[in-house]
């Protein structure tokens, strides 16, 4: 026998499908607190996780402005020293920029 989609001639009558589905009005109020519950509680996380995202691009501005000031103190050290170059140890070629000027300086 197929399914009541396959079938056309089951009915309700037959006894086959059954409505005992039906809720109370308690059951009905006890769902509705839960979900209100559920509710709650997705709410506070998402001002949690709103919270940690505001802290954490925070704390990465915070890195990005201390990288970019250890860069300015290691550049401003290096310079009033010996220009660093690969004898320095740096393995590092020089820049593009660098490179640039000095090919207009042999022209």
């Amino acid at each position: 026998m197929s399914g009541p989609n396959g079938d056309p001639n089951i009915s309700m009558d037959d006894g086959i499908i059954d409505d005992e589905d039906e809720f109370s009005e308690e059951e009905y109020a006890a769902i509705n607190t839960m979900l209100d519950q559920i509710n709650s509680c997705l709410d506070n996380l998402e001002e949690r996780n709103d919270a940690l995202n505001g802290k954490l691009h925070e704390l990465l501005e915070s890195n990005r402005q201390a990288r970019l000031e250890f860069r300015a103190q290691l550049q401003g050290s290096g310079s009033a020293e010996e220009p660093a170059g690969p004898a320095d140890g740096d393995p590092s070629p020089p820049a593009r920029g660098d490179l640039d000027v000095d090919s207009e300086d042999q022209k």
